[in-house]
């Protein structure tokens, strides 16, 4: 990766604007994984298609749960320092634009 494309995708900081709630993302995650396991076993053990489609919505609105945090930090963190600092506000917009889009897909 180019100097220019890592600046593009990163904070100036040394640490991401989640690293003061890792550990509530951490165990979020690993929530999350067991939720995945479950859904897994469900369909090997060959439950009710509307039981794993429910589970499988909750999965969902979990991962979009952690990914509007994951948006919010960079928000707070990244955005707000680009504004501070004189740095690239327009590419920071921009690069949360599009992970908006992607979330929305």
């Amino acid at each position: 990766m180019t100097d220019t494309a890592e600046q593009a995708t990163s904070c100036e900081h040394a640490e991401h604007g989640y690293i003061t709630d890792k550990s509530r993302y951490l165990t979020r995650l690993k929530r999350i994984e067991g939720q995945a396991r479950g859904v897994h076993r469900m369909v090997e053990d060959e439950k009710y298609c509307i039981d794993i489609l429910t589970q499988i919505s909750a999965l969902t609105s979990a991962l979009q749960s952690v990914a509007v945090g994951l948006l919010e930090d960079h928000l707070r963190h990244c955005v707000t320092d680009a504004v501070r600092t004189d740095g690239d506000i327009e590419g920071k917009i921009r690069e949360a634009s599009q992970a908006i889009a992607r979330l929305v897909r």
